[in-house]
């Protein structure tokens, strides 16, 4: 059972409430919709004996493939959630991979890696349609570059603006994304650029499937 806490009561609850129920089939019905994940999975090419954390990992599934994909590498997740880190750890141990996933509670906008894992740094951090669930989104992409390695990326997807999709299924899925708390950011490549440029790091920007994820990669030159 995951031990340590990092969390902001209110946004905790929040997402607590959410997902007390919808953890349960999460999986099943998100994987026609949060598209790109494993793309993002395939990109990160660990290295050998690496680090790597997913903020905002919910039923840790990505972690779950990812762990598979790159077997030397050990993994870490953090939500705010309790919820969903109760079928984490739940999924993780049914995977056989206990000792190679380890998971915290904390808040993606303000939490010790250090205090959390006993880690201050990561070769991989991606964020898996995160961002767009967190209110104070750019306070988190302001300081996880600090949590990389010298050679380490950062890896984002997360709904695009469906740019090239019809506008009235935008304006519909838009709604029903509200719905869950859920607010693609229209202004993501934007702000991403000024944390590349603030932190010294090369910038990858991808628009998948028409614009209905965007997909990016930050990585030290």
């Amino acid at each position: 059972m995951f031990a340590r806490t990092e969390t902001a009561p209110g946004a905790a609850g929040r997402m607590d409430s959410i997902y007390r129920r919808q953890r349960y089939i999460y999986d099943l019905t998100r994987k026609y919709y949060l598209l790109g994940r494993d793309r993002l999975i395939r990109q990160l090419d660990s290295p050998d004996g690496g680090t790597v954390i997913d903020i905002g990992c919910g039923t840790g599934r990505n972690l779950i493939l990812a762990a598979h994909r790159y077997p030397d590498a050990r993994f870490f997740g953090v939500d705010i959630s309790a919820e969903m880190l109760v079928t984490a750890e739940k999924n993780v141990a049914r995977a056989g991979l206990n000792e190679r996933i380890v998971f915290a509670r904390g808040d993606a906008s303000a939490f010790d890696p250090g205090a959390l894992f006993g880690e201050e740094r990561f070769d991989r951090i991606f964020l898996s349609y995160t961002l767009s669930m967190i209110p104070p989104w750019q306070q988190v992409l302001a300081y996880v570059p600090d949590m990389l390695t010298e050679d380490g990326a950062i890896h984002i997807v997360d709904f695009g603006q469906q740019e090239k999709l019809p506008g009235l299924f935008r304006r519909a899925f838009f709604s029903w994304l509200a719905k869950f708390h859920v607010e693609p950011r229209g202004d993501l490549e934007q702000v991403l650029e000024g944390v590349a440029r603030q932190s010294g790091l090369s910038l990858e920007f991808a628009r998948l499937y028409r614009g209905y994820a965007w997909g990016a990669t930050l990585r030290r030159p």
